[in-house]
């Protein structure tokens, strides 16, 4: 016999009656789970099972599961116990519990195979690609907005940008920039002094800088500096709900954030570049001097042999392109962001690795261009 408080078992032969009394509700859990396990161990082999539920003052959850797992006891041997006397109130309880533990297990999923992982990585690219085009036509309907209400444009926040983005960030692009000069003339005399060219360095340090290294080595920088900053904020005002209160009060968000910020780069990477490529040539010409043994007056000379206002207007003429891609993709994943922080993080290294890539691929694109017009 069960505890008879709330369990009372009936035995004939192999029939057996259950009847349950009482609250089966949480505040008496370990007396009836005792007494579940009581009539599980003693009455198991039963072959017909009713149970008698009429004298049931009160069911839980928890009251619904062990009846369930009572049941099972018997169904795992083929025997159908019958439940009597329930109340109505509690048949909903009583079904989901029944579901409970018996629902199919999910299909075994294999790895994707090579065509697949393809397939999807194209299909990701592709949506990139129109995320990107329509974020860039929303920004040049903006820029529109702007210059046919001049008055709407936020001077005071593109001015903001501008020190967050220009001048603080001058001092790293300086000593980066410096660094770089120093390491292409070092190598350039280390391999040029094997046949006595060691003069040639400085025009492989002036078209280099000018050309090409100056303002790409500014825009990866910038692109992991100011890039990931944009997708930042605007990502945490995505999180916080910022940007959707923007437009409830009428503002449209990529006039508000976007644009400011946009044009702040656009002016500054063209600075910075010029900056950059000057220190890149003092480091240059430094490292000639000490170890090359090129005085400053014949570095100087023979740097104006070497380079031309063409080459420092390559320089330039891009500047103004990378920094636009940096900043429309920085923009662009931050107002992607979901509601979590594990979408931020990755928004935000979305942002530093497409900038990074497109930034490259604009720069061998210019190469192209330049050198097909003999520029």
């Amino acid at each position: 016999m069960a505890d008879a408080s709330l369990l009372d078992v009936h035995a004939e032969g192999d029939h057996i009656k259950v009847e349950g009394q009482g609250a089966w509700t949480s505040e008496y859990a370990d007396s009836l789970e005792q007494a579940v396990m009581q009539v599980a161990a003693r009455y198991g082999e039963a072959k017909a099972v009713e149970i008698d539920l009429s004298r049931l003052d009160r069911m839980d959850t928890f009251g619904a599961l062990l009846l369930e797992r009572l049941r099972r006891v018997w169904q795992e041997k083929g025997v159908e116990p019958q439940i009597v006397g329930l109340n109505p109130a509690y048949s909903v309880l009583i079904e989901e519990m029944t579901r409970t533990g018996r629902e199919p297990p999910p299909p075994e999923r294999k790895p994707p195979g090579v065509f697949e992982r393809i397939g999807r990585e194209m299909v990701v690219i592709t949506e990139d690609a129109v995320s990107l085009l329509n974020f860039v036509g929303a920004v040049v309907a903006a820029f529109g907005r702007v210059l046919t209400r001049p008055r709407s444009f936020r001077f005071t926040s593109m001015v903001n940008q501008m020190d967050r983005v220009g001048f603080r960030a001058m001092p790293i692009i300086i000593l980066i920039t410096f660094l770089i000069g120093c390491i292409i003339a070092q190598q350039g005399i280390f391999n040029f002094r094997r046949f006595g060219a060691d003069i040639y360095v400085v025009d492989m340090v002036g078209v280099l800088v000018l050309r090409e290294l100056g303002v790409l080595i500014v825009s990866i920088m910038i692109a992991g500096r100011s890039g990931s900053a944009y997708t930042a904020e605007l990502g945490s005002m995505r999180m916080r709900e910022e940007v959707d209160a923007l437009r409830v009060m009428g503002f449209d968000p990529v006039e508000v954030l976007v644009v400011p910020r946009l044009l702040a780069l656009i002016i500054c990477l063209p600075l910075l570049t010029f900056v950059g490529s000057m220190a890149a040539m003092i480091g240059g010409g430094l490292v000639a001097w000490f170890y090359g043994g090129i005085a400053p007056d014949v570095f100087i000379n023979r740097l104006k042999d070497a380079i031309t206002l063409a080459q420092f207007e390559v320089g330039m003429i891009k500047a103004p392109f990378m920094a636009a891609i940096i900043g429309v993709v920085g923009c662009m994943e931050g107002l992607r962001v979901g509601g979590s922080a594990e979408s931020l993080g990755q928004h935000t290294t979305a942002s530093v690795v497409k900038a990074i890539f497109l930034v490259i691929v604009v720069d061998g694109l210019f190469a192209i261009f330049f050198a097909s017009i003999d520029m």
